[in-house]
């Protein structure tokens, strides 16, 4: 799957989506089911609550394809990661909220900060998964293998100067994390929930 969806295909995907192309939408599903599954399984860590989360991306989607806004959102890509991210931390808080009214274990706090870490490093994810491959490799490179910058030039065959910009780069992305808009208070959609 490429790492970056062409606008042009964006935009083309929204329309037959509007049109209400079910085929439109079962590429859509091939191409970004993954995707939703993988972050919402990060967030949940429950198999069952994950393909329940994809099932209500991809609903959403295929039922309001003009929410979609490219000028906004930026690639298709990234609002339905968008959409998965907050559908996720939505059904965490749910569940957890229920759990403490059924007088189950911890605190309020205790549930915000499960949340929080969970929406984090589901940005996180995202980010590594959505970055340039030059960037990611680097920092694979620099984190798994242990290498220091010169190590990983003479890795991936770059001068040492852009190994240090790749790591940078890279690095800033990651930092990015903690800006997650899935704790913001931005609109919900139908039900409450962050959709």
């Amino acid at each position: 799957m490429p790492m970056d969806t062409p606008p042009r295909w964006d935009r083309r995907m929204q329309q037959r989506l509007a049109r209400g192309e079910a085929a439109a939408l079962g590429e859509l599903y091939d191409r970004f089911a993954s995707l939703v599954h993988n972050t919402a399984h990060r967030v949940l860590e429950d198999q069952r609550a994950a393909d329940q989360v994809t099932r209500e991306v991809f609903g959403y989607v295929w039922e309001n394809p003009d929410a979609y806004d490219p000028r906004e959102e930026g690639s298709l890509r990234a609002w339905i990661a968008r959409l998965a991210r907050h559908q996720s931390v939505y059904r965490l808080r749910q569940s957890g909220t229920r759990a403490l009214a059924e007088g189950g274990g911890g605190s309020a706090e205790e549930l915000e900060q499960r949340v929080r870490r969970a929406a984090v490093a589901a940005r996180a994810d995202y980010i590594v998964t959505a970055m340039p491959a030059s960037l990611r490799t680097a920092l694979e490179s620099a984190y798994f293998q242990r290498r220091d910058y010169r190590q990983t030039a003479a890795h991936l065959g770059v001068t040492e100067d852009e190994a240090r910009r790749r790591l940078r780069l890279g690095l800033q992305l990651l930092a990015t994390a903690h800006q997650t808009r899935a704790l913001d208070g931005s609109p919900p959609g139908p039900g409450g929930s962050p959709l």
